[in-house]
């Protein structure tokens, strides 16, 4: 593996590239042995929310293999009140049959204050019911936000959409997370599949005896702090997904992919929920 680990605010390490779960459930048993796979390919960051109802099948895969996991869920912003934050977790606890969670986010904005589901997160963490909090869906001036909070710079993480073409992230959020050494999660990294037959993602891949898929995970992890978070759907694609760790993109690659998928030039509005 060519990608250096992420190193979180408490010392765990993870591998750059993850395994999400969004819409999974349908084929429950082919799912299961995907994210076993993953696993042993050194893919330990599983990344699951009480939203996406797949928390017990993460459980069922990881029950064997539960401390070489690094699991990540996500709270609802409906019941990310104070109290409601602390029966969440519980909830997602007993779904993924685990006492702890190593990484806990709020999923997007709602109307309950930030303080109240951070003060509710830094007693969980006290508690060792989660090992870590962080932030899904948060631009920078609610991040700044939740960094003036008490406890607000435990925050650990934020997770967004990022990809080749929703690449506003850039312009502020990534320097702004990197001043702050936090590691960013990127979901939908593979833009929905979309662009798997993009020309010039299927002219580099070409180069690299690649495939395009492997190009765009390629690109997302390029940066050094984030972890790129495609979904598992079958061992087929998590074995295509992991050999992306072991490519290394060109100067010539990037100036292409620039051209094709430009970089922001000024602030866009976050993208996603």
């Amino acid at each position: 593996m060519k990608q250096p680990l992420i190193i979180f605010r408490n010392g765990q390490q993870v591998c750059p590239l993850g395994q999400g779960t969004y819409q999974m459930g349908r084929r429950r048993s082919e799912e299961i042995q995907a994210l076993r796979r993953g696993i042993s390919l050194g893919l330990t960051l599983i990344d699951t929310a009480e939203m996406y109802g797949t928390e017990d099948l993460v459980g069922e895969a990881v029950r064997h293999c539960r401390d070489e996991v690094f699991l990540v869920s996500k709270v609802l912003p409906s019941h990310a009140s104070y109290e409601g934050t602390k029966r969440a977790c519980e909830q997602s606890l007993r779904r993924l049959g685990t006492d702890y969670i190593d990484l806990y986010l709020l999923h997007w904005i709602g109307h309950h204050p930030f303080s109240e589901t951070v003060r509710a997160f830094a007693e969980l963490q006290q508690e060792g019911k989660i090992r870590q909090w962080g932030m899904s869906n948060l631009d920078v001036a609610d991040m700044e936000r939740i960094l003036a909070l008490p406890h607000g710079t435990d925050c650990a993480t934020n997770q967004v959409l990022y990809n080749l073409q929703d690449r506003g992230i850039e312009y502020d959020l990534i320097p702004w997370s990197e001043r702050h050494t936090m590691p960013l999660m990127a979901y939908t990294p593979l833009g929905e599949g979309r662009l798997r037959h993009h020309e010039t993602l299927v002219r580099i891949a070409e180069r690299h005896h690649a495939t395009p898929t492997q190009i765009m995970l390629a690109w997302t992890m390029r940066t050094p702090g984030i972890i790129a978070i495609p979904k598992a759907g079958s061992v087929a694609h998590v074995e295509e997904n992991t050999r992306s760790l072991d490519l290394t993109l060109t100067a010539e690659d990037l100036r292409e992919i620039d051209a094709a998928f430009p970089a922001p030039i000024q602030k866009i509005p976050l993208a996603g929920w």
